[in-house]
C-alpha cells in the first residue's frame, strides 16, 4: 500500500500544550538528574532472546560499575526468572549498600503481593507500581470511567503497597508510581492520578514518592513532552513531596531531545537504559544523555571512561550490536574520512598543545577521546586511494580477509607508516604483505607448536589446554583450564608471562570454501596495562588459528615495548 497523500485524514497532529508562560526554553542543565537504568526490566523485555542469568549479572555489574544508584531488576511476578533473579540478588548479597533495586508491578492484588514475595529480605527497594490513564486504554483495554480508574486502580492498589510495606520493616522503601501513557494523557486527570498517589501514600517531603511520568509511546515533539513536564512540576498538588521523574522512549528519533528538555521543564530523574535498547527504537539512551552533559561541562556522575568495554558488555548481554555511528561509542565516530576534516584535526592539535590550551575547542570532535578510553583516530592521514576504507576493501576483495572494524582503524596505521616511508601507493599485493608480515610470519618471540584439548563439562572450566610453545627460543610446555579454548590457553602461558592478558573481542571467518577452506581468527586485546590491540591467526583448524592469534597479538606487542626501547638506546 503506498503511502497516503492527506496522511492527515488518518494521522491526528498532536495537540499543543497551552503553556504561553513557559519558562524551560530559558533554562540550562547545570547538575545531572538521578539516573535509573531498566535495562534488567525494560530493556530485557524487549530482547528477541531475554537475557540468561549469566548475562543478567554481567548487566547488573555493569550498572553498579557505571554508578546507577537505582537499577530496576525486573518484573518478578509476570516471570519466574525475574522472581528468581531478584531473590539470587538479595539472598546472594549482591547489592551494594549504595544501591537501590527496583522491581515493577501492574495494578493487580495478586501481582503485588508476588512482588513483595520476591523483595523479601531486601535492604533497600523501589516498589513501582503502574497501571494505563490514557483514554484510548479508558475506554477501549479496561472499559473504565475515569472515577472508576481512580477507585478501583489507583486507591486500592497504592493502599495496598503502603499497608504491605509496612509488613517488612527489614527493608528501607521508597515507592513509585507510573502513569503508565502519560503523554496520551489529559493533564487534569494525569494531575487527579498522581495527587490522588501522594494523599492515599501519604507522601511528606521526607518520605517522597517518585511520580514517573513516561511517554510509553513516544508521538509528539520533544517541545510538547517538555510543556507536559513544566505543567505538571507547576500544578501537582504537593511538588515538594515527589521526585519528578520521566521515561522517555524513542518511537520518534528524539528521545535524548524529549529527556533534556523534561529536565529543564522540571523532571529530577531519567530512567533509560544503556545505549538506547528497548520496546520498539528503544528506552532514552543513558550513555547519550550523560556525556552530552559532560560535554558541556557538566560531570553526569556516571563513569564511562572505558567505553569499549562498556559497549562490549551490553553487546553480550543484550546479543545486540552498538550502531558504529552510535554518538560517543560507535567505532567510527572519533575517525574522519575526509582530508579536509583531517587536516582541520591535525591542525587543532598543534595549535592546542603550542598554545596549552585548557578548553576543548576541536573541529569534528565533541568531546575529547581519551576522556572515554578511546584514541585519536580521527586524526591518522589516509591516502585517498589506500586509507582505512580502500585498506579494508583491497583485502576482502583480493585476499578474502574481512577485518573488524577496530581493525581496520588499527591496520590503516600500520600501512600508513609504510606508505610515510615509501611515499608509493599501495597495491593490493603491497597491503597483503604489510598485513603478513604484521599478524602472520611474525614468529619471535612466541611460536605456535602444538597443543592439545580435553574436556570435562561437569566442571566449571570445562577445558583443558596443553600448549606446546617457543618463547624467547625455548620450548615451553605449560597447562591451563579455561571456560573454553582460548581462556585455557591464556591460562596455559600466562605462568610464562609476566602481564597477564585479557581478550576483548574475537572474530573468525573462512577464506575459500570446502576443504580447502582456511580459517581465520582475529583477536583484540592487552596484554598487562598496555593498550588494545589485535592478534591474526591462519590455519586449517579454528581452534589451532585462535592460539595463533593469541601469540600473534604478544610478538606485536614485544615488538611495540622493543622499539621505544631501541629508540632510547640510540
Amino acid at each position: 500500500m503506498p503511502m497516503l497523500k492527506q496522511p492527515s485524514q488518518k494521522y491526528a497532529a498532536f495537540k499543543p500544550i497551552p503553556l504561553p508562560d513557559r519558562t524551560w526554553p530559558n533554562q540550562t542543565i547545570t547538575k545531572p538528574p538521578v539516573w535509573l537504568a531498566t535495562d534488567l526490566r525494560d530493556g530485557n523485555q524487549a530482547l528477541i532472546e531475554p537475557m540468561d542469568v549469566e548475562r543478567k549479572k554481567k548487566m547488573f555489574a555493569l550498572n553498579v560499575r557505571v554508578g546507577v544508584k537505582e537499577i530496576e531488576v525486573g518484573f518478578p511476578s509476570a516471570s519466574q526468572t525475574d522472581f528468581d533473579f531478584v531473590r539470587h540478588l538479595i539472598e546472594d548479597k549482591q547489592i551494594p549498600d549504595d544501591v537501590w533495586i527496583q522491581v515493577l508491578a501492574p495494578s493487580r492484588g495478586e501481582f503485588i503481593e508476588r512482588t513483595f514475595e520476591a523483595l523479601k529480605g531486601a535492604k533497600r527497594a523501589i516498589f513501582h507500581l503502574y497501571h494505563a490513564v490514557a483514554p484510548v486504554m479508558r475506554n477501549v483495554v479496561f472499559g473504565l470511567s475515569q472515577d472508576q480508574i481512580v477507585n478501583e486502580l489507583t486507591i486500592p492498589h497504592v493502599r495496598q503497597v503502603r499497608d504491605l510495606m509496612k509488613k517488612y520493616p527489614e527493608t528501607e522503601w521508597r515507592f513509585e508510581f507510573s502513569p503508565e501513557m502519560f503523554s496520551n494523557t489529559e493533564l487534569e486527570f494525569s494531575k487527579r492520578v498522581v495527587d490522588t498517589v501522594i494523599d492515599v501514600y501519604g507522601a511528606t517531603p521526607q518520605n517522597k514518592v517518585i511520580i514517573n511520568l513516561p511517554t510509553t509511546v513516544e508521538n509528539a515533539t520533544p517541545n510538547c513532552f517538555a510543556d507536559q513536564i513544566e505543567w505538571m512540576h507547576r500544578n501537582v498538588a504537593k511538588r515538594d513531596c515527589i521526585v519528578m521523574s520521566v521515561h522517555p522512549h524513542n518511537d520518534r528519533g528524539t528521545g535524548t531531545a524529549a529527556a533534556e528538555l523534561a529536565m529543564m521543564a522540571g523532571a529530577d530523574r531519567v530512567e533509560g537504559c544503556l545505549f538506547g535498547n528497548g520496546e520498539r527504537t528503544g528506552n532514552v539512551d543513558l550513555v547519550n544523555l550523560a556525556l552530552n552533559m559532560y560535554s558541556q561541562g557538566v560531570h553526569p556522575n556516571l563513569d564511562f571512561s572505558d567505553i569499549d568495554e562498556i559497549k562490549k558488555t551490553v553487546e553480550y548481554c543484550n546479543q545486540i550490536p552498538v550502531h558504529p555511528r552510535h554518538p560517543y561509542a560507535g567505532d567510527l565516530v572519533y575517525t574522519s574520512f575526509s582530508g579536509s576534516h583531517q587536516d582541520a584535526i591535525k591542525k587543532a592539535f598543534a595549535a592546542r598543545d603550542a598554545n596549552k590550551t585548557q578548553f576543548w575547542d576541536m573541529p569534528y570532535l565533541p568531546i575529547d577521546p581519551m576522556d572515554v578510553g578511546r584514541s585519536y583516530e580521527a586524526v591518522i592521514r589516509v591516502n585517498s586511494q589506500s586509507g582505512k576504507g580502500g585498506i579494508s576493501y583491497l583485502l576482502q576483495s583480493e585476499y578474502g580477509v574481512d577485518l573488524p572494524r577496530r581493525m581496520q582503524i588499527e591496520f590503516s596505521q600500520v600501512v600508513q607508516q609504510v606508505m610515510d616511508t615509501t611515499g608509493k601507493e599501495m597495491t593490493a599485493d603491497d597491503i597483503w604483505n604489510i598485513f603478513d608480515a604484521e599478524y602472520i610470519s611474525k614468529g619471535a618471540p612466541y611460536k605456535y607448536i602444538a597443543h592439545k584439548l580435553a574436556e570435562d563439562s561437569s566442571k566449571p572450566e570445562a577445558v583443558e589446554v596443553q600448549a606446546e610453545v617457543v618463547i624467547d627460543g625455548d620450548t615451553h610446555k605449560a597447562k591451563g583450564l579455561g571456560n573454553g579454548p582460548i581462556d585455557a590457553f591464556v591460562a596455559a602461558i600466562a605462568s610464562e608471562l609476566h602481564a597477564p592478558v585479557k581478550v576483548m573481542d574475537y572474530h573468525e571467518h573462512a577464506i575459500g570454501q570446502g576443504a580447502n577452506a582456511t580459517a581465520i581468527t582475529y583477536i583484540e586485546m592487552r596484554v598487562g596495562d598496555g593498550p588494545s590491540l589485535h592478534g591474526v591467526g591462519m590455519d586449517s583448524n579454528i581452534v589451532t588459528a585462535s592460539f595463533k592469534a593469541i601469540l600473534s597479538g604478544l610478538n606485536r606487542d614485544a615488538a611495540r615495548v622493543k622499539a621505544p626501547a631501541a629508540a632510547t638506546s640510540k
